[in-house]
């Protein structure tokens, strides 16, 4: 358990307000961004079919290849890039978790470097590992992969699948390799404000949450 001592605002600072639910509606997400404005987060993370949405004073975050990452690198490429042209400022793409099982990192990389390359240098590009799928050799190999890539952020989980999302163990492993040279974000499964700050702790530089207000309510002001 982390002594990691952070106010309501602090967290808030990390925090992308996530609703990727295949069910949302359009009327879900104006909700998501007027709830994410009273919160005081930073950016609001959607479907790409959701977007265009108007959320001034919010970063907006799209995925990719969400949830499986099982599709052809030049679709999630296109995918990004008409994201990005609908207003998203970053991408939360999803690598080919099954290369990374079998350690294909170079498919990683490839994967990973397609998607940079279609929506240029100034998208911030954050790179789902799954890694409550993958082995802790897997997991450092597939942050090197998407550090070589160009990613700004490596992150943990989809929150999708049935093997879990974010562990502190797992943050650890991320934060420990790519050494504060790109981000790393949490997301999958954090519910309460002593999982988001032992994520933290351990090294999480942003937090992907969709119960972000039970969270930033067990925080001090």
């Amino acid at each position: 358990m982390s002594d990691v001592a952070l106010t309501r605002s602090q967290v808030a600072d990390l925090v992308d307000h996530t609703l990727l639910k295949p069910e949302a509606t359009t009327d879900d997400v104006t909700a998501l961004i007027a709830e994410a404005r009273s919160l005081g987060v930073l950016a609001v993370c959607v479907s790409p079919s959701m977007l265009p949405v108007k959320a001034p004073g919010l970063v907006t975050a799209a995925v990719v290849g969400f949830p499986s990452g099982k599709h052809h690198s030049l679709v999630k490429g296109a995918e990004a890039r008409l994201a990005v042209d609908q207003g998203a400022q970053e991408i939360d793409m999803v690598i080919d978790i099954g290369a990374a099982v079998a350690g294909d990192f170079n498919a990683v990389l490839a994967d990973v470097l397609t998607v940079r390359e279609a929506v240029g240098d100034h998208t911030v590009l954050k790179v789902i590992l799954e890694t409550a799928a993958l082995s802790d050799e897997a997991i450092v190999e597939a942050c090197r992969a998407a550090e070589r890539a160009g990613a700004n952020f490596v992150k943990t989980s989809t929150g999708f699948h049935p093997a879990g999302g974010a562990t502190v163990e797992a943050v650890r492993l991320m934060a420990q390799t790519v050494g504060g040279r790109i981000g790393v974000k949490a997301s999958g499964g954090i519910r309460t404000a002593q999982a988001a700050l032992d994520m933290i702790a351990a090294g999480a530089t942003r937090l992907g949450l969709s119960g972000t207000r039970a969270v930033l309510d067990g925080l001090p002001d």
